[in-house]
């Protein structure tokens, strides 16, 4: 067996991923750092403000940034008079279509393996118009207020060209994309319709879910400037490695040529995963006066710039026997979309992997309209989509006279549904249990309507949550391991507040047999090896797995130094493992050595082990996905309308659980955004003028503190044995199923049946 062979065997064994002959991870299972509820290690840095942010970089000779945007949805400018803005007090320059740098078009996201363009739009080329909002101009200026002063100065007439801006007018023309997300927008297994129209028992209903616009901590920033023709760009950004392409490829230069920074990110939630305008301005800006830039987005330009979820409409159709087996699932629908993006709000893909049934017919259309691309919002399609498939079961179970955890158990299925594929590792009904037992889902009324204290009607929902495991490919990690036993790991990944730098510290001391304080985790720097995405709940094991081989090469390196002195000798890479310091014969203990040991009579200060992770074969071979139940209950007032969550339970099935601390931290985050979507949050569009008409958080309404009630997470902690340390990504699914659970809570209360989010008091009275 080859050097390289034989590396990819041991890394194959490390990550868990099915090579034929590879075992589970050696981690899976293994006390050590991994589980235990450390605190976040960037927590003291963000406590004393030493945390820097995109928008927090110092520059000599800084100019701040304002942008004006269009007031139109589609057409050309006719007349851009910036005179006055340039004429403002602390003006530097003004830049337009007519001045800008010429950039090619962003490549679109998975138009190629590195694009991270929101939209394959010029960016400030021409004088046309895509939708209301587009930057026409970008002031540079002294300070932020003579730069925000100034752009109100700009003066733009338009030549209006006709524009599709209501969603029911779009909805007649629509489309099936060419995949969404990968997948065929239509799925077929027998004759569903057939099977619905034959069915003993059956619901045919349509959800409505609205706009939603990101609202992150920290608005979208960035800093820029050119060195000798090279780029450096200090961002708030989820794909490091993708902006630094995409930048390159619209500049024409090496990729190289570009850095790309971001070691913090004040929220992303998918807003910030891919190229957006301000980045590509803020850049070419600098470029055009000569030095450095920063453009930090005001929440309105947020709103304006930076897209976020597309509306849907959705039709799910249940057929059940008496017994409540489905004999029909049916979950079709159509999503809003520009003809220049690729996000198409994968609503369906819940139903593709819930629940048996002996014929499925799934359907995904795609209204194009004159609007900001929309983009990834956490859980893109499953929170949705998930709304309207439980809510519909919730009803289907009402009809049976069954309970609804009892449906759902009897819907469970032995394999993939659609796929055919094994699942690695589910259980969802043990969720169920757990939650139902500590939620005391036994108080529940089975008549909706009769628990009431005062004004205030009482009610319980359960719902089902999920989302789809994922390893990206493409990322690679540099271990360093230093004479005195310490390690640096490296991976241009993130850290968006999730614990990312935590946790991984915690693998990879595991995995180097290490103490967690000797170990350092460097990320957010495209300087370092190339790290992946951080979204669709993919990072833990996209770092696990990339660790892991580097491990590899580390372990046969280290062999190759140990020599015939060692009590090492004669032992293969995939006889030794990493522990107590050193490295050692898995079958004998006392065969060991330590790192210094090796590195002192090598007379080496360090070793450096390079690797890239190897593909997500496991993907193809499993059906693989997190599960949870939540639990809801509210108190609607009769007298008001006025929905409170009192209570929220969620219990999860996500494999092994890295750091209690932050995970139960994840969970509750995506909870209170579910709470969010549904209840309070809408972006209002106009679709005479394509104008969104609540641009601030004064008019975008999302949960405060006096929304969220207590919130319990408990999870089943089951490695999924062909997983990277047994653990899958936990960042999303906790916003699935929480919109279904409050409105089936909503109508257990009231008899009232919701499904157009918001639930709004409007709707109740």
């Amino acid at each position: 067996m080859s050097l390289l062979d034989t590396v990819r065997d041991a890394a194959g064994r490390l990550t868990g991923h099915p090579e034929p002959g590879a075992v589970p991870d050696p981690l899976i299972g293994k006390p050590g750092a991994i589980g235990r509820s450390l605190p976040r290690i960037d927590g003291p840095r963000k406590v004393r403000g030493a945390a820097r942010f995109a928008a927090e970089v110092p520059a000599d000779g800084l100019l701040y940034a304002a942008v004006a945007y269009s007031a139109i949805a589609r057409g050309r400018i006719a007349f851009l008079d910036t005179t006055a803005a340039e004429r403002a007090p602390g003006v530097v320059l003004v830049m337009d279509h007519r001045n800008a740098p010429r950039l090619k078009p962003p490549a679109l996201f998975m138009t190629k393996p590195q694009a991270a363009g929101a939209s394959d739009l010029p960016i400030m080329q021409d004088d046309s118009i895509h939708w209301n909002g587009e930057a026409v101009a970008v002031v540079l200026a002294h300070t932020q207020e003579q730069a925000e002063h100034a752009a109100a100065l700009v003066r733009a007439t338009y030549e209006e060209a006709p524009a599709t801006l209501d969603f029911e007018a779009a909805k007649r023309r629509s489309r099936h994309p060419d995949s969404v997300m990968g997948e065929k927008p239509v799925l077929e297994q027998g004759d569903a319709e057939r099977a619905l129209a034959d069915a003993p028992v059956s619901v045919d209903l349509i959800f409505r879910t609205p706009r939603h616009s990101h609202a992150a901590i920290e608005p979208h920033a960035v800093t820029a400037w050119w060195e000798d023709g090279a780029l450096v760009l200090h961002d708030a950004t989820q794909v490091l490695n993708g902006v630094r392409w995409t930048l390159a490829d619209m500049f024409g230069i090496a990729e190289d040529r570009v850095r790309v920074l971001s070691p913090f990110v004040g929220g992303g939630f998918g807003g910030k995963g891919s190229l957006w305008s301000h980045q590509v301005l803020a850049a070419a800006a600098a470029k055009l006066a000569g030095r450095p830039v920063r453009l930090n987005l005001s929440r309105e330009g947020v709103f304006r710039l930076a897209g976020g979820r597309t509306p849907t409409e959705q039709r799910v159709a249940l057929g059940a026997r008496e017994d409540g087996t489905l004999l029909s699932l049916i979950h079709t629908g159509c999503v809003a979309m520009t003809p220049h993006n690729n996000c198409p709000e994968q609503f369906t893909f819940p139903a593709r992997h819930l629940y048996r049934a002996d014929a499925i017919r799934l359907e995904q259309s795609v209204a194009d309209m004159d609007m900001l691309a929309n983009t990834f919002m956490r859980a893109p399609g499953e929170s949705v989509g998930t709304f309207a498939l439980e809510c519909a079961l919730d009803e289907l179970a009402e009809k049976l006279s069954l309970d609804p955890i009892e449906l759902r158990r009897r819907l469970e299925p032995e394999r993939d549904p659609t796929s055919g594929h094994e699942f690695s590792s589910r259980h969802l009904l043990r969720c169920f249990e757990m939650g139902a037992e500590r939620f005391g889902w036994h108080r529940r009324a089975p008549t909706p309507g009769t628990r009431r204290e005062g004004e205030w009607q009482i009610g319980l929902g359960v719902a089902t949550a999920t989302y789809p495991y994922q390893r990206m490919p493409g990322g690679a990690a540099r271990i360093v391991l230093n004479r005195d036993g310490r390690a640096v790991v490296s991976m241009a990944s993130h850290e968006m507040g999730m614990g990312t730098a935590t946790a991984q510290s915690q693998a990879a001391a595991d995995r180097l047999g290490l103490p967690v304080e000797d170990v350092t985790f460097e990320y957010g720097d495209t300087s370092l090896p190339a790290g992946t995405i951080a979204g669709g709940s993919s990072q833990t094991a996209s770092i696990a797995a990339a660790v892991a081989a580097a491990a590899a090469v580390l372990a046969t390196e280290l062999l190759k130094l140990a020599g015939n002195d060692s009590p090492l000798a004669g032992l293969g890479v995939d006889e030794v493992e990493m522990r107590d310091g050193g490295i050692g014969a898995r079958e004998q203990p006392d065969r060991h050595e330590r790192y210094d040991s090796i590195l002192r009579r090598a007379g080496r200060d360090e070793l450096v082990a390079d690797a890239k992770a190897p593909p997500p074969r496991e993907l193809k071979r499993w059906s693989m996905h997190s599960f949870g139940a939540q639990f809801c209950e509210v108190r609607v007032s009769a007298v008001t309308g006025e929905v409170r969550v009192s209570r929220f339970l969620g219990a999860f099935d996500c494999g092994r659980i890295l750091n209690p601390r932050t995970a139960a931290s994840q969970f509750r985050g995506g909870i209170i955004m579910g709470l969010g979507l549904a209840l309070t949050e809408e972006t209002q569009f106009d679709p005479r003028s394509g104008r969104i008409m609540n641009p601030s958080l004064a008019e975008y309404h999302v949960p405060v503190h006096m929304d969220v009630p207590p919130i319990e997470v408990v999870w089943t902690e089951q490695p999924d044995p062909r997983a990277p340390l047994g653990a899958r990504g936990i960042g999303e699914i906790g916003i699935t199923g929480v919109g279904a659970a409050v409105a089936n809570a909503v109508y257990n209360a009231t008899g009232r049946r919701i499904r157009d989010l918001p639930i709004t008091p409007d709707k109740l009275l």
